[in-house]
């Protein structure tokens, strides 16, 4: 078990799975707002980048993992004009705010929601030429069942972009985000959603999560190939591209 598989949203019962549904739903009507004012907007341009990697393949059907409001998936539409894109999600919350911003762009022919669960994707094996995890990834229960099931639902020589929050290793950055996390981020949280333990649970996850080659290991065993990792901004996103 990875670290941040153990960490939880509550203290509550239920698995980790379960509280992440119900942290989401629970955040859904701020989660934009808080997600481009706690990165400053600089989260759009690494979003750009990961979609930017999939430009050279064309990918005709495109599967996003844990799409919550659906701005990955928009803008993933708009940048590689898929013939079909579907945006899965735990939360009903979450994807009841995207199916809104869908509509209101006109690509509700295009791109469609659904609930399912990324570790056991109602999904058929070799469906999509491109399955991405934008922010996300670092919720799953199981990272490596996760990782197997969006390669089973990959074609063959599919392509994989997983954009995800990371710590700074290095000084001055480590220490200033540090206190970024750990202070800023949870009171501008609890202000916002009303959610304090959403926005103390994240920052938790960004530490736990395995970074660089451990990350380009766990991908590499779950069976992709060609695995490689950009990160930008001082280490604080990183980019993990593979094939099937």
């Amino acid at each position: 078990m990875y670290e941040q598989e153990k960490i939880k949203p509550y203290d509550d019962a239920g698995s980790k799975g379960q509280q992440v549904e119900h942290m989401f739903d629970s955040i859904a009507h701020s989660y934009d707002l808080l997600n481009h004012l706690l990165s400053l907007g600089i989260d759009r341009r690494w979003r750009r980048a990961a979609i930017a990697s999939l430009r050279p393949y064309c990918p005709k059907t495109v599967l996003d993992v844990a799409t919550g409001t659906g701005d990955f998936a928009l803008l993933a539409a708009r940048m590689l004009r898929p013939e079909r894109l579907v945006g899965i999600d735990l939360s009903e919350g979450m994807l009841g705010v995207g199916r809104e911003k869908v509509k209101r762009a006109g690509l509700d022919t295009v791109i469609t929601f659904r609930k399912d669960d990324c570790l056991h994707l109602s999904l058929p094996d070799d469906m999509f030429d491109a399955v991405t995890v934008a922010y996300g990834i670092r919720n799953f229960e199981d990272l490596d069942r996760g990782l197997r099931e969006m390669r089973r639902v990959m074609r063959p020589g599919g392509r994989l972009a997983i954009i995800e929050l990371c710590t700074p290793n290095r000084f001055p950055m480590k220490q200033l985000f540090k206190l970024y996390s750990r202070a800023f981020m949870p009171a501008v949280g609890r202000l916002v959603s009303r959610d304090h333990r959403a926005y103390s649970y994240l920052p938790a996850t960004m530490e736990a999560f395995p970074q660089g080659e451990v990350m380009q290991g766990i991908l590499e065993r779950a069976g992709f190939r060609e695995v490689r990792f950009k990160r930008f901004t001082f280490g604080l996103s990183t980019l993990y591209t593979a094939a099937k």
